[in-house]
């Protein structure tokens, strides 16, 4: 499932960095057909730029909500659980080791 939404990811990155040309091709066409300046077509080109930087954070903003959801409903654990309860094993472990070896010290 992981596999599929990076997939999907990638796909939809790539389709963004496509739309940057495309959007350079459309402000040739818009420069030559509405007779754009340079400057009016450089700052269109920016508006075009900006917003597909803008989708492209959003993209990975959802596909990362996305695939916690998915890990959620696997049953896994995020790394950060796996490190508290990974540090909780270790504490637990000297608290063993340690009654262990109170326990086998003769008192008497």
């Amino acid at each position: 499932m992981v596999e599929m939404l990076e997939k999907m990811m990638l796909s939809g990155l790539g389709a963004l960095s496509l739309s940057k040309n495309k959007a350079e091709e459309l402000l040739t066409e818009l420069k030559d057909k509405y007779r754009l300046s340079e400057d009016e077509g450089k700052t269109l080109l920016e508006k075009i730029q900006s917003m597909a930087q803008q989708g492209k954070e959003t993209l990975a903003e959802t596909v990362e909500t996305e695939v916690k959801k998915a890990i959620r409903a696997a049953g896994l654990m995020t790394r950060e659980e796996f490190g508290a309860l990974e540090a909780r094993v270790t504490v637990l472990e000297r608290r063993a080791t340690d009654v262990m070896a109170n326990d086998s010290d003769p008192k008497e």
